[in-house]
């Protein structure tokens, strides 16, 4: 199962988008955890992930994220596929990530 978590501003708006990752997984046959937490809570809360994805808003929290969580790897969402709640594309993104790394 991979463990991704999805680290936004305060959580609530990436539901959709969260629920649109999952339904990509569930189409490709593929396990995954996935959960939204805000950037305040991520340092904390997230050590179990195997990637984090970094919605746009927040990419300015990425080093302070890589020095606290330095062996997961991190993924920014672009603007296009967040603003347009892609799922499709940051899971596809998300798992060349992960391909890179050896679960």
């Amino acid at each position: 199962m991979i463990h991704m978590v999805l680290c936004c501003a305060a959580a609530m708006s990436t539901s959709l988008l969260v629920e649109k990752i999952k339904r990509e997984a569930n189409q490709q046959g593929i396990s995954i955890d996935i959960r939204a937490l805000g950037v305040h809570d991520i340092c904390h809360q997230a050590t179990d992930a195997h990637i984090i994805l970094l919605a746009p808003q927040v990419k300015y929290m990425r080093k302070q994220i890589q020095k606290s969580l330095p062996n997961i790897p991190i993924m920014d969402i672009s603007m296009r596929d967040y603003g347009t709640m892609n799922g499709k594309n940051v899971f596809l993104n998300a798992l060349q990530i992960l391909d890179h790394q050896k679960l």
